[in-house]
């Protein structure tokens, strides 16, 4: 569960919603008493709304199938997983509590606990405590004094690990301080507390993962465990923990933030997922493009589960929440064992019930309203993270990657990709008996919902751009129309069936023509959000429909 390949960092992104970025040395602190305003000021209100935005919603499972064993490791991982979350506190901004003892403001503490920080990362990373400066793109991770210029310029081992600090010794000159020397203490809790989860746990793959785990916690390498998290196939519960993706360092994207998942499988779910991966090389010969764009074959080994998450900690809980992960992030684990896709069911499903629903009931029409659906929104993020090991890797002239080809291009029409590959899908394995093909217009109608969703707050990112990609091409295609006298948006079946396989070849063809000049036109005609859409979406900004959510969550929300 290292690094993520660039290519699929932004593959993450799509479920996640956004991760943000960070502060160094010292973190700028608010003077003593400082608050977000005075008591009672607009800038109070304008943050109590800012609070409001976010639904709070319990995090919860059944865990009356769960052995006695498997019930006491999960205290032991709640426990282990606020080790974590305290960790992070550390790395992206400093000491907490000095930070809330300055603030009066009721509602500008809990912003600062649903950012974990001053800064909003919903906005920007905009500061909304008095005395604090911007973010510091290093967050805590480098000298806050410290440049590009100098740290390229220094001669250090490991300056660049994804589990080591940049520090300053007393001389000024910069060093190199390990993940597990700085934090010695706090992991080597947390280390105990997963080989006390490993006596307890019912399933033999899951406690040899706690074990290495917990040896990766205090060594600082952490590639035993990530290959023993991949042969773990049946155990009813998983934890996801340590320091894993790179996004809070928005100075040189390398250093890692600690974070944790506890997990419990639904099995019923995960049952339903796991047969389809045997599909994916009928499904690559099946692609609408010519035969010389689908010659590469994937494999069959893609790891689908579904799972309801219990805890979320540290980097995973701040800001925007995440509803998949794919892992592990590490490259050579990835060649030798593949990834694992874990869909996290409830946490789908509150932001389904909270925010696509409220958004569709003021943006899809009305007659078509029974087609948004829990199940559609389900197979329509998990048939995306699938579909990014369909298409073509490689340029068809034999001259490299598709990556090397479209450079700065490549995240944006790899989630293009998937977006409209995952349609494919679905429908292709409708057509094979495997899904209910009659739900067809289900996942249809709940596809345009949820690209309202994801553009709500603009199409800057990535998957953004991929985004209105897809809608514009749509649109043009007559794939939806929208009555000008309500406003809301309606799905032709079959002319939307027929733009998938449209955009489907399109992107597929300029990736594999490794098409950088004709990527770039496609992307600046129709990767825009237009004034119709925009105003569209200040409709669902004005409704108070939540941005997010937030978890109320802990042992006693599970009854332990």
């Amino acid at each position: 569960m290292t690094r993520r390949l660039p290519l699929l960092a932004a593959a993450t992104a799509l479920a996640l919603g956004l991760i943000a970025c960070q502060p160094a040395v010292e973190a700028p602190q608010p003077e003593a008493g400082a608050a977000a305003g005075a008591e009672g000021t607009s800038s109070d209100t304008d943050i109590a709304a800012k609070v409001n935005a976010y639904a709070e919603v319990p995090l919860t499972a059944d865990l009356s199938h769960l052995s006695d064993g498997d019930r006491d490791a999960i205290r032991l991982l709640l426990q282990a997983g606020e080790i974590m979350d305290a960790l992070f506190w550390e790395q992206v901004y400093g000491d907490k509590d000095t930070l809330l003892a300055g603030i009066d403001d009721k509602a500008t503490r809990r912003f600062v606990e649903i950012n974990y920080g001053p800064w909003d990362r919903l906005d920007g990373d905009k500061p909304f405590v008095e005395g604090v400066g911007p973010r510091p793109p290093g967050a805590r991770f480098y000298p806050q004094d410290m440049d590009k210029q100098e740290f390229e310029a220094a001669d250090l081992p490991d300056k660049d690990g994804l589990y080591t600090l940049v520090r300053r010794n007393e001389a000024g000159k910069l060093i190199v301080v390990p993940y597990h020397v700085e934090w010695a203490e706090k992991l080597g809790k947390a280390a105990d507390l997963l080989r006390q989860a490993a006596e307890v746990a019912s399933d033999e793959g899951f406690r040899t993962y706690l074990r290495l785990r917990a040896d990766a916690l205090v060594s600082g390498d952490y590639q035993p465990s990530d290959m023993a998290w991949m042969d773990m196939k049946t155990s009813p519960i998983d934890v996801v923990i340590g320091p894993i993706e790179s996004y809070q360092d928005a100075l040189f994207g390398t250093k890692t933030a600690f974070e944790a998942f506890v997990l419990v499988r639904d099995i019923e779910w995960s049952e339903r997922l796991a047969k389809f991966a045997a599909h994916l090389p009928a499904l690559q010969r099946g692609l609408p493009v010519d035969e010389a764009y689908k010659a590469e074959m994937p494999g069959t080994d893609a790891d689908l589960n579904a799972y309801d998450a219990i805890f979320y900690g540290g980097d995973a809980n701040s800001g925007a929440k995440t509803i998949a992960i794919n892992l592990p992030n590490d490259e050579e684990v990835q060649l030798a064992k593949g990834s694992r896709r874990l869909q996290l069911k409830n946490a789908m499903r509150a932001k389904f019930d909270r925010i696509l629903v409220p958004i569709s009931d003021e943006l899809i029409a009305d007659d078509q309203q029974a087609n948004i659906t829990f199940d559609a929104f389900f197979e329509n993020v998990m048939f995306h993270e699938v579909a990014h090991g369909l298409g073509i890797k490689n340029t068809l002239d034999g001259e490299g990657t598709v990556r090397e080809a479209l450079t700065d291009l490549t995240s944006a029409y790899e989630e293009g990709k998937a977006d409209i590959l995952g349609l494919y899908m679905i429908g292709a394995l409708g057509d094979m008996g495997e899904l209910d093909k009659q739900k067809r217009m289900d996942n249809y109608v709940t596809f345009l919902a949820g690209i309202f969703r994801s553009v709500r707050f603009g199409a800057s990112s990535a998957h953004g751009k991929a985004n209105m990609l897809a809608f514009n091409w749509l649109e043009r295609e007559g794939a939806f129309s929208r009555d000008p006298d309500t406003g809301k948006y309606r799905v032709d079946y079959e002319r939307m069936e027929a733009a998938v396989d449209s955009l489907s070849a399109k992107i597929l063809t300029l990736q594999g023509d490794g098409d950088y000049e004709g990527a770039k036109a496609l992307l600046e005609e129709q990767g825009l959000i237009g004034p119709q859409l925009q105003s569209d979406l200040d409709r669902v900004q004005a409704a108070g429909i939540p941005v997010d959510i937030v978890f109320k969550q802990g042992p006693a929300v599970l009854g332990l």
